[in-house]
């Protein structure tokens, strides 16, 4: 059993600017499968991509960890790297995906409610990954960041580097749009 299992995260990045590479191994055991998985949800689910940029995310943070502010923590400050990633990648494909209509909610189709009133989960999981997808940018992240991250108005407003007033509202107006999208969801 290793010692840097006992660590934060924020001792193991001190560590790691000191040149212990055992430092990153172990934040990469802790944090790559939860980064896979954001990368995953806010790169319209392509696995290769999330793959790519997970390995984008952790060679950064070997080849520099001294830009890791100490007085921040850790878990906001991988987010707030990974969110400006996925803000570039959303820059370059901003050309393409207007030229694209695979946002066309109306094509989508309903998922079938069965006989006795219930909607199956894995049916409202679908229907709320199209509807995020079809969010801007800004939207999707604070609604994943706060209701799939867990993290808190004040610790979106630190990763996405806005006011927490933002990032209230931006909440606000994302579950009213998705509210009314997936209505067909709701119990009778």
């Amino acid at each position: 059993m290793s010692i840097l299992q006992d660590c934060s995260d924020e001792e193991l990045m001190t560590s790691l600017v000191r040149g212990r590479q055992q430092a990153f191994n172990e934040l990469y055991r802790r944090h790559a499968r939860r980064m896979y998985h954001y990368f995953l949800r806010m790169l319209n689910r392509d696995e290769e991509k999330a793959g790519d940029f997970l390995q984008d995310l952790f060679l950064k943070i070997a080849e520099k960890p001294q830009r890791f502010d100490a007085d921040k923590r850790f878990s906001t400050w991988i987010f707030s790297v990974a969110y400006n990633m996925c803000k570039n990648e959303y820059r370059r494909m901003n050309v393409r995906r207007n030229m694209e209509a695979g946002h066309d909610l109306d094509a989508m189709p309903c998922a079938a409610v069965s006989g006795d009133g219930y909607v199956e989960q894995r049916q409202f999981m679908d229907a709320l990954d199209r509807e995020l997808h079809g969010l801007d940018e800004q939207q999707r992240t604070c609604f994943l960041l706060r209701y799939k991250e867990q993290f808190s108005i004040r610790e979106i407003s630190e990763i996405l580097e806005c006011p927490e007033g933002t990032v209230k509202s931006r909440l606000h107006y994302t579950i009213r749009r998705l509210s009314g999208a997936l209505e067909e969801f709701r119990p009778i």
